[in-house]
């Protein structure tokens, strides 16, 4: 039976240790999985251009000894010139997995319905897993307990805020979210996020002032205010968000050497000044190996 990466809501806080002890493994010798992939084919399907999301499946199926085919927008216009599920069989007869970044999450959703091979979410609209596992992976890395961790995101409740929720909550880390009031994210994440806390013990909180949210933070995550697809936006959420910066006075909030995070592209002097993603306790552009690094790896 093949298994998806659509959603962190479908793994088990067992699938995420198992994930991340697995990357461990991956970084402290990689040499032993040079061939593990050796003959497998990943198809990259791109309606969004990337930067670190192309990069890092691309190197990544390198290093582990498989090949990957990139299809822009350009060449294959999903659902315009051919249906979703026309392609996702006709993949699926060539490659031996499919990674999708689009739009809409119903996209990914019939990608993964009609193809019999694994599909991963590579970001919609919705949700961005493999952001958030790479995110999650890189505060483990810092510390040694996570339960006695907080996250303080700041700014629009997105999908990579959606897929935050799900994996804090699966894996017990605390969570504190600000967003202005218009922006919070989908009231359905927040309610599955809360109930998977109960679980795990973390513990979710959400705030319309960016300085309650940082608080006692041991670190402060942000991200672009306008995502691909809200450009015509771009003017008047720069006036509701302008409360929700990340520069030095909101960071002396926090706890004293609290992280920095972002998981790019960042519009410098918007959402996060040049001091601050620059400073000593950035780990924006973490870097500690040739190996790929997953503070910076998808995005």
């Amino acid at each position: 039976m093949k298994k998806d990466l659509i959603s962190i809501k479908d793994l088990t806080k067992a699938d995420l240790e198992g994930i991340f002890n697995l990357a461990d493994s991956l970084k402290k010798r990689p040499d032993r999985f040079s061939h593990t992939l050796k003959g497998k084919m990943l198809a990259l399907i791109f309606q969004k251009p990337s930067c670190r999301t192309r990069v890092s499946f691309e190197v990544g199926m390198y290093q582990l000894g498989g090949s990957s085919l990139y299809l822009g927008p350009d060449q294959i216009k999903l659902g315009l010139r051919e249906t979703i599920a026309d392609i996702a069989r006709t993949l699926s007869r060539y490659v031996d997995a499919i990674t999708l970044r689009t739009f809409a999450h119903e996209n990914i959703l019939e990608m993964a319905k009609y193809a019999n091979i694994p599909v991963i979410n590579a970001l919609t609209d919705l949700l961005h897993p493999c952001q958030a596992l790479a995110d999650i992976y890189t505060v483990r890395e810092k510390f040694t307990n996570l339960k006695k961790v907080r996250l303080a995101y700041i700014g629009d409740g997105n999908n990579v805020c959606h897929s935050l929720l799900y994996g804090c909550s699966k894996i017990g880390l605390n969570l504190n979210i600000a967003t202005p009031r218009m922006y919070a994210p989908q009231r359905r994440i927040i309610e599955q996020a809360k109930s998977f806390a109960k679980i795990t013990g973390a513990r979710i909180q959400l705030f319309n002032e960016a300085t309650q949210a940082v608080r006692g933070a041991d670190v402060i995550y942000t991200d672009v205010w306008a995502s691909m697809g809200q450009e015509k936006e771009t003017r008047i959420r720069k006036d509701h968000f302008k409360k929700f910066q990340v520069n030095k006075k909101l960071a002396s909030l926090a706890k004293g050497g609290c992280l920095i995070m972002h998981c790019l592209p960042a519009h410098r002097n918007q959402e996060i000044t040049d001091e601050i993603i620059d400073c000593p306790d950035s780990i924006v552009f973490h870097i500690q190996a040739a190996w790929i690094q997953p503070a910076q790896c998808i995005g």
